[in-house]
């Protein structure tokens, strides 16, 4: 049993694994700038999903947006298979990444969409980027990881600044309400992230995104019918929002992500993640003029503060 723990290196087992991941795709990363361009891209990216959830939403139902987004990500993907024709996982590996997708494509998405009907995409953003916290947490529940007293120093700091978020959304952290959707939706993430941890090592990240999101995909295809439907009645506004959302955060977003992984190493890349939420903020004010309120913007930075403290000093 390790008696030290890194959160954020659950993402991926390590900068090791990371290389052999470069190796087995053929695509070792030598140029910087490549890679700083690919995590730079995937931070406007990932942020940007959330203010356009929030457009899409108005001509959409949350399930349904879920369903035709990740449908256009999927031809993106097959397209991919088809041109690269990779080694396909095996059964056994098929079946994990298809409870990956359920729960971090399907799962994740439902309760994030639904969540944001009635939560920011600020005050959204905040609240997933707690996902490093919450992995850390699950490998304590379930992997009998051991917590430093740091770590749960800044697990306590970072939900309470959910906590100040929650206060000023609607239905703060009563049952059902959207903060509590969206707090659900990372607790998927983590999960996902944990649950695909030893498969992205054997056939990489964007074999694995691939697999994962086409999964996704099918598990949601029980909506898409509906999603055509009100497709034919929506305004090109939230045409144009849903067709983003699938071809950019979800297609190429996760593609940079890899690149980016596989230069950096996990953890390092992991860092550029805390971007995303003042990053989506700019970007929702830009779209939207969404303006955050001040118990989002102090409980946002108090959130980030804690999973700073997990993911640095929790591992010394």
């Amino acid at each position: 049993m390790r008696t030290g723990f890194h959160p954020i290196q659950s993402y991926v087992k390590n900068v090791k694994q990371l290389n052999r991941v470069s190796e087995v795709e053929g695509t070792i990363m030598n140029s910087r700038t490549l890679a700083y361009i690919s995590a730079f891209a995937t931070i406007a990216l990932w942020a940007s999903a959330f203010p356009l959830i929030r457009i899409a939403l108005h001509s959409f139902q949350p399930i349904p947006l879920a369903a035709l987004r990740f449908t256009i990500a999927t031809v993106i993907w097959v397209a991919w298979l088809a041109w690269s024709r990779p080694k396909l996982p095996s059964a056994k590996d098929i079946l994990r990444l298809l409870i990956c997708a359920a729960i971090g494509i399907a799962l994740y998405n439902v309760l994030l969409n639904t969540g944001q009907v009635t939560v920011s995409a600020g005050a959204a953003s905040f609240i997933v980027n707690t996902v490093p916290v919450i992995t850390a947490i699950l490998a304590v529940t379930f992997m009998g990881e051991k917590f430093s007293l740091w770590a749960w120093a800044g697990t306590l700091i970072s939900f309470a600044g959910v906590a100040l978020i929650a206060s000023g959304q609607p239905g703060g952290f009563s049952f059902g309400a959207g903060t509590m959707l969206v707090l659900g939706a990372a607790l998927c993430q983590a999960t996902f992230f944990t649950l695909q941890r030893p498969i992205i090592g054997v056939y990489g990240p964007k074999l694995c995104a691939a697999f994962v999101m086409i999964l996704g995909a099918l598990c949601l295809s029980p909506w898409l019918g509906s999603a055509l439907k009100q497709a034919e009645q929506a305004p090109w506004s939230g045409l144009l929002s849903v067709a983003y959302l699938g071809i950019f955060p979800a297609a190429i977003g996760y593609a940079t992500w890899g690149i980016a992984q596989a230069y950096f190493g996990s953890s390092r890349a992991a860092n550029f993640l805390y971007l995303v939420p003042p990053t989506a903020v700019g970007i929702s004010f830009a779209l939207t003029g969404e303006i955050p309120a001040l118990t989002t913007m102090i409980g946002g930075a108090i959130a980030i503060v804690g999973v700073i403290v997990v993911s640095t000093r929790s591992s010394k």
